[in-house]
């Protein structure tokens, strides 16, 4: 069995700008990266202002899955995989027909939206198309601070998450890494957790990772054609 981990870098050639590559959005602009800090989204009124106006124009409302994530898809469809763990928000994994009961938003998704006060949720589209009118969005219901379902730095993954995604590492025969730094932890640990109870690891990503010596295999070549081409592999 197969368990995949995927990180910004899958999306790329969806049109989704990564994080830390070389034009990624924090890499050309570190200031940016303040914004997703939850201590700030809170005490900072201009801050969530910034914020929800950058979810607005974020590529992840016009993009469209790639081959990668088709391929992935496939894997999951031919039951060769039975668990897709995501860094990513953009909801890609299931727009190109995986499951969603077989992805695991790891740091949540950008689909919904809660209010930090009642918990209660909206579809985060809806706070968008009032933002004109009402740049600091609240909570209809209590007047809350409402913000998107991404984990934020500063904020706890979910307990159900980790455990499932540790679940998914500790048991599969092959672990890959796609379009990952595997930096982030505790989500980068999953290939650690992997390696010691026996699974190879495979890393597809474009520059190094610390992971790469542990590697049975690592492919630097694009991952919209590296990812269909070891789909048909293992699928062979």
């Amino acid at each position: 069995m197969i368990t995949v981990l995927t990180g910004a870098g899958l999306s790329t050639a969806a049109g989704i700008p990564d994080f830390r590559g070389p034009q990624g959005v924090w890499t050309r602009d570190p200031a940016r990266a303040r914004l997703l800090e939850i201590d700030v989204f809170v005490g900072d009124r201009d801050a969530r202002e910034e914020g929800w106006r950058d979810w607005a124009a974020h590529a992840a409302w016009s993009a469209r899955p790639s081959a990668a994530h088709r391929a992935l898809a496939r894997l999951v469809a031919e039951g060769r995989c039975r668990d897709v763990l995501t860094q990513n928000i953009d909801g890609l994994h299931q727009a190109a027909g995986t499951p969603d009961d077989a992805v695991v938003e790891m740091h949540g998704s950008l689909a919904t939206t809660s209010c930090l006060g009642c918990g209660a949720s909206v579809p985060t589209h809806e706070v968008l198309a009032t933002l004109a009118d009402e740049p600091d969005p609240r909570c209809a219901r209590c007047e809350g601070i409402l913000k998107p379902d991404v984990v934020y730095f500063g904020e706890a993954l979910r307990d159900a998450d980790l455990r499932r995604a540790s679940r998914a590492a500790r048991t599969c025969d092959t672990f890959v890494a796609i379009g990952t730094t595997l930096q982030v932890y505790p989500v980068a640990a999953l290939a650690g957790e992997a390696l010691a109870a026996g699974a190879a690891l495979v890393i597809v990503n474009a520059s190094p990772t610390s992971w790469d010596r542990d590697a049975s295999l690592v492919v630097r070549e694009p991952i919209e054609d590296a990812v269909p081409a070891l789909v048909e592999e293992w699928l062979a």
